[in-house]
């Protein structure tokens, strides 16, 4: 359920490159589903047993990982533990305490005022490869044999290469350096303004 949660999500960020009212338009239509209080109560019951989970088999296995999709998969997962930590807390204060819609320009902020963008933007790239990275360190785990002529190994790599490429469209449809994204007022108290 998680991992739908997170296409879905890393879907909406990248529909940002058709413009932010048409992210927040698609962001719209995937709220009727995940911000149903059932559905988000599960959402959030999936996220702290991974982030659990994740930090025990870390800290578990960190060892034993040889060869180095054991490490990727170690080190994405400790990543993406400590990024659910830090965003889903930060989209919950966001809507409890500063009353603001998480929308675009609540994710957007940061990442395009400078020097706060020296922490988003290796925040937002990192989680979005990291997810790829974990996927991919299962996939090569999982995969026994060859498909139409490539290893595990080389089906890995190409899900870590389509994480990059998510990575780029997304900070181009994200960031006001190609897009001229121009931040409300009401978001502005996020940046200090």
């Amino acid at each position: 359920m998680l991992t739908v949660f997170v296409g879905l999500h890393l879907f909406n960020h990248l529909y940002s490159v058709a413009g932010a009212a048409q992210h927040i338009e698609v962001m719209k239509g995937l709220r009727l589903f995940y911000r149903n209080p059932l559905v988000e109560a599960v959402l959030l019951l999936a996220v702290l047993v991974q982030i659990g989970s994740g930090i025990n088999l870390f800290q578990k296995n960190r060892k034993a990982a040889v060869g180095r999709f054991d490490r990727l998969h170690l080190w994405t997962g400790l990543y993406l533990a400590v990024f659910f930590v830090i965003h889903v807390g930060a989209v919950l204060v966001g809507r409890t305490v500063l009353h603001l819609d998480t929308n675009f320009y609540y994710g957007v902020a940061g990442l395009n005022t400078f020097p706060l963008n020296l922490f988003f933007i290796p925040y937002y790239g990192l989680a979005t490869v990291s997810f790829f990275g974990h996927t991919a360190a299962i996939h090569n785990k999982k995969m026994k044999r060859a498909v139409l002529g490539c290893s595990p190994q080389s089906q890995a790599l190409a899900i870590l290469a389509l994480g990059v490429m998510v990575t780029a469209f997304m900070f181009y449809g994200l960031t006001n350096r190609f897009r001229g994204v121009e931040i409300p007022a009401e978001y502005r108290v996020l940046i200090g303004k």
